[in-house]
This record gives C-alpha cells, sequence and structure tokens, in this order.
C-alpha cells in the first residue's frame, strides 16, 4: 500500500502546478490593476502595482510557461505528437506568446501610471483560458468521439 502512493502521475503533478501557478499570477493581475486604480488618489501606493505585478504576475507566468514547456515533453514522449491530439494548442500558444509580452512589459508601464499593457495582458489571460476550457470548440468537425459499446467495454 505504501508504494501505491509513491506511483504519483508526473503529468498529472504537473498540469496542478501549473494550474497554481496560472491561478497566482491572474489573481496577481487583478489586484495589480486595482491597486493601479488607487495610486492617483493616494500617494503612498505609488509604485506598489507595479512592485506586485513583478514578483507575483510576471514569475508567475514565467513559471507557469516553464512547467508548460515540461508538460508539453512529457505528453511529447510519453503519448506522440500533442499537435496533433490537442487541435486548441497552436492557438493556445500563440496567445502564451503575446500575453508573457504583455507581462514583461506591464511593471515598466504600471510604474510609468499606463496600465495599457497589464490590461492587455489579463484580457490575454482571460483568452487562454477560454481557449483551454473550451477546447471542444476547436476541434475538427468531422470527428466525433467513438463511443464504446457494451461488448467492447468487457
Amino acid at each position: 500500500m505504501p508504494l501505491a502512493l509513491l506511483s504519483v502521475d508526473p503529468i498529472a503533478m504537473l498540469k496542478w502546478f501549473h494550474f497554481i501557478l496560472l491561478a497566482m499570477a491572474g489573481g496577481g493581475a487583478v489586484v495589480a490593476l486595482l491597486l493601479s486604480g488607487f495610486e492617483g488618489d493616494h500617494p503612498d501606493l505609488q509604485g506598489l502595482a507595479a512592485t506586485v505585478w513583478k514578483r507575483t504576475v510576471t514569475w508567475g507566468f514565467r513559471l507557469a510557461v516553464i512547467v508548460g514547456i515540461l508538460l508539453l515533453t512529457l505528453v511529447w514522449k510519453r503519448d506522440g505528437n500533442p499537435f496533433a491530439q490537442f487541435s486548441y494548442l497552436h492557438i493556445k500558444l500563440v496567445l502564451v506568446f503575446f500575453l508573457l509580452a504583455c507581462a514583461e512589459m506591464a511593471p515598466k508601464m504600471l510604474a510609468k501610471g499606463k496600465r495599457g499593457a497589464a490590461m492587455v495582458a489579463l484580457l490575454l489571460f482571460a483568452a487562454t483560458s477560454f481557449v483551454v476550457y473550451n477546447k471542444d470548440l476547436f476541434a475538427p468537425k468531422g470527428a466525433t468521439p467513438a463511443v464504446p459499446t457494451m461488448t467492447q467495454a468487457k
């Protein structure tokens, strides 16, 4: 029984860690944008939004991309080409590329009091989440999953 506890699927663990990092980065993005709205009225909060973004959002997205690359290589090694299996992966990777670029530009822009890059990064985060959650929308139209019959299940 103790050995069964040690047989953890590394892909499942990396998916969970990927999710935690994205939740941290997405939540930090919302908090940083809220803080940037208060910086004009409260001079003691000046620069706090840029610091929060740099510490939580940027590092959360960076680590999530690293974990995502590890996931991609493990799936490739175990199951073959993931681009053939997951039809949404091409769209997701393009959105992630632009998301990472905006997330890297956002701290400098937030320090100047401009929220454009941070808002676009949050929008791209929401769009990427939509693509991943609704991955069936991007499946080929003619492909219907085969339902096993009772004789096949035995």
